[in-house]
Order: structure tokens, then sequence, then C-alpha cells
């Protein structure tokens, strides 16, 4: 599984990418959050707002969450 955050880096991304992590630890997945700054990626996808939580580079969520549970059902119903 291949989990990235995708984002400008500005502070409500570096809080999805570090609750991803969060969540990934407390679901005991041995999986590297990778954590992309490069807008052009997200463009690609076709998406025009950031945050952006991938699993297999399919968007699942998009936009900012700071509730960890919902992260942890998207990446368990992902998986």
């Amino acid at each position: 599984m291949n989990i990235q955050v995708l984002g400008s880096g500005c502070k409500t991304c570096k809080n999805l990418f570090e609750l991803t992590e969060k969540a990934v630890s407390e679901l005991n997945l041995n999986i590297k959050v990778e954590y992309i700054t490069d807008i052009q990626k997200i463009v690609a996808m076709g998406l025009m707002q950031s945050p952006v939580l991938a699993i297999n580079g399919k968007p699942v969520l998009i936009g900012s969450t700071s509730d960890i549970e919902k992260i942890k059902n998207i990446i368990k119903d992902n998986s």
C-alpha cells in the first residue's frame, strides 16, 4: 500500500500528514507515509484543493480533517 499526503506545505497540510502517520502507526502498518509538496502532482490528479490524502495513487480525502478515526477508517477501507 502506498499512502501519500499532497499539499502546499501549509499548517493544514502538515497536520494531515502528521495525523496520517499517527493513524498508520496506530493501525500497526509498516508503511511510510510520503509527504509531497509539488502542487503539479495535485493538479495532475485533476484536483484544485489541498491537502489530499491518496492511497495507491487514488485521492481518498480532499481538504483537511482533524479526525484521526476518520483517517484510520479511510485507510482500512482502501487497504
